[in-house]
């Protein structure tokens, strides 16, 4: 999108700014009004130019009318100036924009205009109550434009973010189906990084905000899907199902925006909180791999690398922390299938039935953590080296807790894992380098003693492996010998 042109300054209204100054500011009530007006006149029917359709309805805006509207969409940021809109009765114009106009750039504007305007709590509350401006705001996400479709995102996230209103935007999502459809419909088909992150952030807050809507959402793929095309006729769209589209959209946004990332990793993550959104994830027909296979590549090739220092894991806590958290969501699943599948048929089934990519996700899990310890005594140091401010010391309690989350999620995957190593399994661990006296120590160092079985199991596994590293770690760790 191109930079908006700045807001007219007192100088460029030529003194008529004085006495009619919309509140505080510099800004001409009479210029602001003057151009709603010629809004209302670029919608009318009976307005003809060269850029109006056949059907009298203008496609494209002239460049001063661009220029001017653009103006305003900047000073609307302002609240005198957005209160003197919402008395003016803006939103019901940008209303009759939004069902007459045929050009996207004049749409995309309006829209913007009102997501300034609902920045401001009591404008978002006169615009949330509207129902036909909630309804037609809406239909927004259905537009083919991607400029039109970031400020409708824009302005749903404001408004969710108010929670005065926030119920009533998700009540009003919950009971149209067609936003489902062209959520999904942007989060599987768009390449606008900027699009997909607000689309993501707008579906993060929904169902952090609504449990229900998100199980709505998690069985809506059941049904076939009807929304409404550009030209408002009836269009049969795909049969979206949400884990995919939640997965396209991120491996769309990974490389270019580590925020979107984390945002559609906090997703899945909402979605491992209720029963549905794990079986919606490991029962899809590559049985939960894509899933896999994703989050294993973040983890073990992408995020938290060998050659990082070990502050990386401050920056990178919350991502991580959302991803281990499906990870082990789907590991706890499927061993649970497998030993269903064991149980049936009374064979043992090797450990990389599930997944075979566990010891490289084993040895990023020990770094994690390996990296973690680090932070910790660079933590300890710099609190000794001088008295931190009361403000500081929050920040430093805020990350700590933020780090403990982390930790908790890791040390549960990795005892879940270890505990189901075969000797062959951590064969291959030591002949990569994964496992070795030092990685063990530190995975047994955070282990123990709340995981105490699971190190206590995979010792066992270890010693047919490589009896003088068991014992070696035996004499680090006295309590495991004792109980040999």
């Amino acid at each position: 999108m191109d930079r908006n042109p700045s807001p007219p300054s007192s100088e460029a209204e030529e003194g008529e700014g004085g006495g009619d100054a919309v509140g505080n500011t510099v800004y001409s009530k009479h210029w602001l009004f003057s151009i709603l007006t010629r809004l209302i006149e670029v919608i009318s029917p009976e307005k003809t130019e060269p850029t109006v359709s056949p059907e009298g309805i203008q496609t494209e805006l002239d460049e001063e009318m661009e220029n001017d509207i653009c103006k305003v969409w900047d000073m609307s940021m302002d609240e005198d100036v957005a209160l003197f809109l919402q008395e003016f009765n803006a939103p019901d114009i940008f209303m009759g924009v939004f069902a007459k106009s045929k050009c996207p750039r004049l749409t995309e504007i309006c829209v913007g205009i009102l997501g300034n305007m609902a920045c401001f709590q009591d404008i978002c509350m006169s615009i949330s109550k509207d129902e036909n401006l909630g309804q037609v705001l809406l239909q927004r996400l259905c537009d083919s434009d991607s400029p039109t479709l970031l400020e409708t995102s824009r302005l749903l996230l404001t408004c969710l973010s108010q929670p005065e209103v926030a119920n009533v935007w998700v009540e009003r999502i919950r009971e149209n189906p067609s936003v489902y459809d062209c959520v999904c419909f942007i989060m599987s088909s768009s390449t606008n990084v900027e699009l997909l992150v607000k689309v993501g952030e707008v579906v993060d807050k929904l169902f952090d905000l609504d449990e229900e809507l998100m199980l709505n959402w998690i069985k809506n793929g059941t049904c076939r899907s009807v929304g409404p095309s550009v030209d408002d006729s009836p269009e049969e769209l795909p049969d979206f199902k949400i884990v995919p589209c939640i997965l396209e959209a991120a491996k769309q946004v990974r490389s270019d925006n580590p925020e979107g990332l984390d945002v559609y990793m906090h997703i899945l993550q909402l979605l491992t909180t209720v029963d549905e959104g794990i079986q919606a994830i490991v029962q899809a027909p590559d049985g939960g791999k894509e899933t896999w296979s994703l989050l294993y590549d973040l983890v073990c090739h992408e995020l938290c690398q060998p050659d990082d220092p070990p502050i990386i894991v401050q920056e990178q806590k919350t991502v991580l922390a959302s991803i281990l958290s499906v990870l082990s969501a789907m590991f706890a699943s499927q061993t649970e299938q497998e030993y269903t599948k064991m149980r049936k048929s009374n064979v043992k089934l090797p450990f990389s039935s599930c997944f075979a990519l566990d010891m490289p996700l084993i040895g990023s899990l020990i770094r994690i953590l390996e990296y973690m310890e680090g932070c910790g005594k660079r933590s300890v140091d710099n609190s000794k080296e001088s008295e931190q401010q009361e403000t500081g010391r929050a920040d430093l309690n805020e990350e700590d807790f933020h780090l403990k989350i982390l930790k908790d999620i890791c040390c549960e995957l990795l005892s879940n894992m270890l505990q189901e190593l075969t000797k062959e399994n951590t064969l291959e661990g030591l002949h990569q380098g994964h496992l070795n006296e030092q990685t063990c120590s530190c995975a047994f160092q955070n282990l123990l003693p709340l995981y105490f079985t699971s190190v206590e199991s995979f010792l066992e596994v270890l010693r047919e492996a490589d009896q003088t590293l068991a014992d070696n770690l035996e004499k680090r760790f006295p309590s495991l010998k004792v109980h040999a």
